[in-house]
């Protein structure tokens, strides 16, 4: 007795029931994924405010020290404004980043 209506509406039942499945373990899925990446996330930024808050307050430290101590006295030479030294270091700095960009804006137009 194989009515064609009755073996559809299985087939039917079937497929949705199967659908249901994998949709619920796709959805179960990307949650915990997400559930991880938020977890990850979080860790990270963790991570980032306690290495921001480490470094002002080494940065704090240094600069309450330079307060008290601005120059450099080594022997047989003349003092050494500090904060003079570490401008003139910044700007090479900034020097060479440009020069190291300008070198890379041209090399990467003669590839």
């Amino acid at each position: 007795m194989s009515n064609p209506f009755v073996q559809a509406f299985f087939v039917g039942r079937a497929v949705a029931e199967i659908f249901n499945e994998q949709l619920e373990n796709t959805l179960t899925d990307a949650l915990s994924e997400l559930g991880k990446l938020d977890a990850e996330l979080r860790e990270q930024m963790r991570q980032f405010s306690d290495e921001v808050m480490e470094r002002a307050n080494r940065e704090m430290e240094m600069t309450t020290r330079g307060r008290t101590t601005t120059t450099i006295v080594t022997p047989d030479t003349q003092p050494v404004d500090t904060q003079a030294m570490i401008d003139d270091l910044r700007a090479e700095i900034a020097l060479l980043r440009t020069e190291i960009q300008r070198y890379r804006s041209n090399s990467g137009t003669s590839n």
